[in-house]
């Protein structure tokens, strides 16, 4: 598990996210403080540290392969508003493998991110599956 980084959920980035998804909801683009979008914290990777603990360990994954597989969000609660501070924890779900047909064997690896608020309260979920092809693309 990672030791966690913060995440300023912030009205700009509230309205910018919405804005590029096509959303014109009131509650994300004219309320002082507005929810987030469920999808928004699919973001939190912007605020990772660029010099943080690697999840994928001795994996030795190939970018070049990688295919992001699906993504699930769970909310313990209301999704959190602009002004939240959550701290964002990963870790590693599980790493399964399949034979696949034309791309050859496939890993699947799971990524579990938590994001706590500032009472340590687990606020929502996200489930995230890459998968990377045995093949690299011809």
């Amino acid at each position: 598990m990672s030791e966690g980084y913060p995440m300023t959920l912030e009205t700009g980035k509230i309205r910018e996210f919405a804005r590029a998804t096509g959303s014109s909801a009131p509650e994300y683009l004219r309320e002082p403080a507005p929810t987030i979008p469920v999808t928004f914290l699919r973001t939190s990777i912007f605020w990772m540290p660029p010099d943080g603990p690697s999840l994928f360990g001795d994996l030795q994954l190939d970018l070049r392969r990688i295919l992001h597989g699906e993504q699930e969000f769970v909310f313990f609660g209301p999704p959190p508003r602009a002004g939240t501070e959550l701290t964002v924890t990963s870790r590693l779900g599980g790493v399964t493998e399949k034979e696949g047909g034309r791309g050859g064997r496939m890993r699947f690896v799971e990524i579990v991110n938590d994001f706590l608020d500032e009472s340590g309260r687990l606020v929502a979920r996200s489930n995230q599956t890459l998968i990377e092809t045995g093949k690299a693309p011809s």
